[in-house]
């Protein structure tokens, strides 16, 4: 187990054999573990620049989403904006648009609102501390962090879901906030720390993982203190079902569609099929299953012979691919091979 001398020694009140020893376990901990990370890290596509645009990018869409479902989402949004003056300048349906799929669309405005920021406040460059960049829009603590570690080297740690959950296990107990964010600075590796937090973050996501860790695997996992799972604090909230409808209207390679209001709050401004009402059921097509954080939607899509057309338009299947489609949208017409 690493013993928690740091705080002690931060107030002054350590010895020098043991701040000699938590040297060494530090040092024991960052060279084992970034000599993991060199030779497992998955190949992934934004960890073959320092670039802070692409590392900001990668971090937004990386927020409570999987890595499979990013990667494609990254390589065609870098294509469609290289640069961050080129979001910057983009409309923000444009942006939405190619978001789409990835939920969350708050973090794509915020995303947009910080490309305009640097762009015009900032001349196009990025800030270069953790504090700077914490004041751009959408980027907390963790990200920015994440960011000025990996692209500028400043040697601040970095928590996410899973680097908290190395450091519950490898101190032996859930702490609070600032314990565990003081840990992973104890433990952040000065000269690579960029390195060192994706390393971290690789081990929770690779060999840590929330239920049945890989301790045999684990780089350091004679450092740990459980070696195994954590009781957890609290069970996760259960999943909520729902029966939702939704009306199907086609005609020579259109489809009807209604933009949901600005005044939305989830998804504004996106568009999606007319939902149905109970007395609106008609001719069922097919069902999809689809499911938004704790809901589970059992979504039936039906007919619809004669939509209103004062409530939404007759969208051609050209322009459907820079529209801002909901992500049930999105895949109610990949079914019907209109997208």
């Amino acid at each position: 187990m690493i013993p928690r001398k740091t705080a002690v020694q931060r107030r002054g009140a350590i010895d020098g054999e043991n701040l000699s020893r938590a040297v060494s376990i530090q040092h024991y901990f960052s060279s084992r573990l970034l000599a993991w990370y060199d030779g497992h890290a998955r190949d992934l596509p934004w960890r073959k620049s320092r670039d802070p645009y692409r590392v900001w990018l990668s971090e937004i869409m990386l927020q409570q989403t999987r890595v499979a479902a990013v990667l494609e989402h990254y390589r065609v949004f870098l294509k469609k904006f290289p640069t961050v003056e080129k979001l910057a300048a983009a409309r923000e349906a444009t942006v939405l648009a190619l978001w789409s799929g990835l939920g969350y669309y708050r973090r794509a405005r915020m995303l947009h609102a910080a490309a305009k920021k640097v762009t015009r406040e900032h001349g196009g460059r990025f800030p270069e501390t953790s504090l700077s960049l914490h004041q751009l829009p959408g980027i907390g603590r963790y990200t920015a962090a994440a960011i000025a570690s990996i692209a500028f080297g400043e040697p601040v740690a970095a928590v996410d879901g899973n680097a908290e959950r190395v450091l519950s296990r490898l101190f032996g107990g859930h702490h609070d906030e600032r314990a565990t964010w003081e840990n992973a600075q104890d433990l952040l590796d000065r000269e690579r720390p960029g390195d060192a937090n994706q390393a971290m973050m690789e081990l929770g996501a690779t060999v840590c993982l929330p239920r049945e860790p890989k301790c045999l695997l684990c780089p350091v996992s004679e450092l740990c203190a459980t070696r195994g799972d954590l009781p957890r604090i609290s069970k996760a909230p259960p999943q909520t079902k729902r029966v939702i409808h939704f009306g199907l209207a086609r005609r020579s390679g259109e489809v009807f569609l209604q933009q949901r209001s600005s005044k939305e709050s989830l998804m504004p401004g996106m568009w999606e099929l007319p939902p149905l009402t109970g007395d609106q059921h008609g001719q069922a097509l097919f069902s999809l299953r689809h499911s938004i954080t704790i809901t589970d939607y059992s979504v039936r899509v039906t007919e619809l012979a004669f939509p209103d057309e004062h409530a939404g338009n007759w969208i051609a299947s050209s322009r459907l691919p820079a529209l801002p489609l909901t992500g049930l949208a999105r895949k109610i017409l990949r079914k019907i091979e209109m997208l």
